[in-house]
């Protein structure tokens, strides 16, 4: 799930509807599990088996174990109550319906009390390869599975909790791309290589391959500093993921005061998404085709 906030250039969500006034305060609403339709089962199987297939050897250890202990299959969307189920007694976290893209204080109010806001809806058959607003299949396979695992638990509540603060200094764009980078679009690196982490990519056939197999994006070791000054692509694949050692390394973020950070990059000028610095750790540096060839055909369009 995201929230609600557009700017210039970072976008952490898109405004819930504009039209759409919430019976609730925090936006919540009931999963409707029983109004479901049997086509919408079907999208969900689809999705559900495609994308285990995909990611068997792509995603990182930790998601894969998540996933086995949930109940959660690919026959039937699952419902939030069993899964909030599982994972509050694992690490204190449950699922909540809302209708879409939330409101950035409500999205991190809910992060900050291990509620994690998740679309009830599931995209149509047509659908399946892209959906701009993130959908039940995006929120909870994408999502859930990692929520299971105690280092990204913390990590995410103590975003929502730095979310809010983030918002009152006005920095919230240089948090949402350690969102961005992370929990959406992170990559961690295991003995046996690189695996995939971010629900981004996760829920996602296409850039599950890319990620980890084109030649075109980079892959850079992760930094906190590198990677708030950094914008990142919301219409396309990444052009460059940041890695992390471990996700022990995102419990250490958890822990920081991002204060002074905000402070360091304060002023600095942002990157580009598919810079490499000379200070970057490069795992694997990318020739950037794919990008080039987009902005050719985009020049040649116009």
């Amino acid at each position: 799930m995201k929230s609600a906030t557009v700017d210039a250039e970072v976008k952490h969500g898109l405004a819930a509807g504009a039209e759409f006034k919430p019976a609730r305060a925090d936006w919540t609403i009931e999963q409707g599990w029983e109004r479901y339709t049997a086509e919408d089962h079907a999208t969900w199987k689809t999705l559900f088996e495609r994308q285990a297939r995909m990611l068997a050897g792509r995603a990182c250890d930790e998601f894969v174990d998540g996933m086995a202990r949930l109940p959660m299959g690919p026959d039937e969307i699952p419902d939030f109550r069993r899964l909030s189920d599982m994972l509050v007694k694992q690490t204190g976290w449950e699922v909540v319906a809302v209708p879409g893209l939330v409101p950035d204080e409500v999205f991190f109010d809910h992060l900050a009390h291990r509620r994690f806001p998740a679309g009830q809806f599931i995209r149509k058959p047509h659908e399946l390869d892209y959906l701009e607003e993130p959908d039940v299949f995006h929120d909870v396979f994408g999502h859930v599975p990692m929520l299971m695992n105690p280092a990204i638990a913390d990590y995410i509540q103590a975003y929502g909790q730095g979310g809010l603060r983030a918002q009152s200094l006005g920095v919230l764009d240089h948090l949402a791309r350690v969102y961005w980078y992370t929990v959406e679009f992170g990559l961690v690196q295991q003995t046996d290589g690189l695996r995939i982490y971010g629900a981004g990519i996760a829920s996602s056939y296409t850039e599950s391959v890319f990620s980890l197999d084109s030649d075109s994006p980079n892959r850079i070791a992760f930094d906190l500093a590198r990677v708030m000054q950094t914008r990142y692509r919301i219409d396309d694949f990444q052009e460059t993921y940041f890695v992390v050692d471990n996700l022990e390394q995102l419990l250490d973020l958890a822990r920081i005061d991002f204060g002074p950070v905000y402070r360091e990059v304060d002023g600095r000028p942002d990157y580009e998404p598919g810079d490499v610095l000379p200070a970057d750790r490069v795992i694997t540096r990318g020739v950037g085709t794919y990008h080039h060839g987009q902005r050719k055909a985009q020049g040649s369009a116009q």
